[in-house]
């Protein structure tokens, strides 16, 4: 690290900005984007309070140990890009490239979700909103006004994060301090006005409706990566960083599960199933006032904003790193001659979210469900990776270390398992698997990766010199 605070890697940096509390902002406010407000009811429906708590719970705890082995590999490589430097230590470019394309295809649903969302919430408030009929999607009648909102929405968030880390920082903190408000209101009405009555049923018969909510657990609990993402621009120290991954995932599981409880207390699932926003018309319903759920979307384009500026900014760090590796060409590479930030990146993937609020309200569903296995992907990938490590580099500096010896490759493998098991719940025969659309969306993904496969360089062995001698040979191809 030099002195005037910033993480060199061959001719660019990024600048060294980021606070504890930016970093913590981050990770908890990229998961906490709209999911819970428009698919809790669908989870009480399918699952029961207490079945879809325990998804919830299920989920939280995979993705905790997920974060424990990323907390260790943040600490050990606090870089910009983060799974992209782990792969490409341990397993070499090839790998890499899969492993990152993974992740930037996990974030990129998120990103063009909430793109979605946003129009979907404001229609809540303001239902007018809805004019010059364009065209149907399975069913679902899609406005040009109403597009257009989310596009808007995409070009401000993409130009705020153009403008700096640091900006899209501060924005992040105060709306992710607007949503914990919001939280408490949650639960002072499920208090003091909720009735457990409302609860039943607490199981849905079957393990199917837990399944169900379970597959989204992975879309919802994406974000705590960004910490790793954004590493390079985070001015605390590596053990720390390690620290924040896993406290942010205890964030958002005790966040999602609090909305659940909060939300069944309130009407009975009858009402939940037949209401426009059901966590929203369950708040009104807490306090008889529409004002105060008009407040709670409020709070859901709180969430939508965090989640969005989180995952746009991890993304295109991930797609930087692949750029200046050589894995994608040089021109996604790019640093704003003024703000230091990947603006080229930052266009592409702002841009591809531009398309989604033109699919209409049913694009919100199929890019959670196609989201799911690339996400699981990446985090498979990331377990692989700290075994890995673990044993090629035993002695490699880990500032936190998640267990000695043979304990920590035990969290290691548990890791393995537990996200190999959750990738089975989308296939074919299983009781929550993914509709084709979904699949449409994951295979177009990856077959654009596979356009971009064919650029990575062989013949470069993994280690801790792998990303110093790509950056070199990228330069290379770029001055020749």
């Amino acid at each position: 690290m030099s002195g005037s605070g910033s993480q060199r890697t061959g001719d660019v940096s990024l600048a060294k900005t980021l606070t504890n509390l930016d970093a913590l902002a981050l990770g908890f406010g990229a998961m906490i984007g709209f999911g819970w407000v428009v698919l809790t009811g669908d989870w009480i429906n399918e699952a029961g309070t207490v079945g879809a708590i325990i998804a919830v719970l299920v989920g939280g705890a995979i993705m905790a140990v997920v974060g424990l082995v990323y907390s260790e590999l943040t600490s050990a490589m606090p870089k910009a890009g983060g799974i992209h430097n782990y792969a490409l230590r341990a397993l070499g470019p090839r790998w890499a490239f899969i492993a990152s394309w993974a992740l930037a295809g996990g974030y990129v649903t998120v990103v063009a979700f909430e793109a979605v969302a946003f129009p979907r919430t404001v229609a809540y408030i303001i239902p007018e909103i809805s004019q010059i009929p364009l065209w149907d999607v399975a069913g679902d009648k899609v406005h040009l006004s109403w597009a257009l909102l989310g596009v808007v929405a995409a070009i401000i968030i993409t130009w705020l994060n153009v403008r700096g880390v640091k900006p899209a920082s501060i924005a992040q903190n105060f709306t992710v301090i607007f949503l914990v408000a919001v939280g408490v209101l949650m639960i002072f009405g499920s208090v003091t006005r909720g009735s457990a009555e409302n609860m039943e049923p607490l199981f849905t018969p079957g393990i199917a409706g837990i399944f169900a909510v379970l597959i989204a657990m992975p879309f919802l609990f994406i974000g705590f990566d960004v910490i790793p993402q954004t590493a390079e621009e985070v001015n605390v120290p590596p053990r720390r960083i390690g620290w924040l991954v896993v406290i942010s995932v205890l964030m958002a599981t005790a966040w999602y599960a609090m909305v659940v409880l909060t939300t069944s207390s309130a009407m009975n699932v009858n009402d939940l199933v037949h209401a426009d926003i059901a966590v929203a018309d369950a708040f009104g319903t807490l306090f008889n006032s529409q004002i105060l759920a008009n407040i709670l979307i409020a709070g859901g384009i709180a969430g939508i904003l965090t989640s969005w500026n989180s995952l746009l900014m991890g993304a295109s760090r991930l797609v930087y790193s692949l750029s200046r590796t050589g894995m994608l060409p040089a021109w996604f590479g790019k640093l704003h001659p003024k703000y230091q930030t990947p603006a080229n990146a930052l266009y592409f993937i702002g841009g591809l979210s531009l398309l989604a609020p033109f699919f209409g309200e049913i694009m919100l569903n199929w890019l959670v469900d196609s989201g799911g296995p690339s996400i699981i992907i990446a985090y498979f990938f990331v377990s692989v990776i700290f075994v890995a490590l673990r044993r090629k580099e035993p002695t490699m500096d880990r500032p936190l270390n998640i267990g000695r010896g043979w304990k920590g490759e035990v969290i290691g493998w548990t890791s393995i398992v537990l996200t190999g098991a959750l990738f089975t719940v989308y296939l074919p025969g299983m009781p929550s698997a993914l509709d084709w659309q979904p699949w449409l969306i994951f295979g177009i993904w990856w077959v654009i990766g596979l356009v971009f496969f064919v650029r990575v360089p062989g013949g470069i062995k993994p280690g801790p010199n792998a990303e110093a001698e790509l950056v070199s040979l990228a330069r290379d191809r770029t001055s020749r």
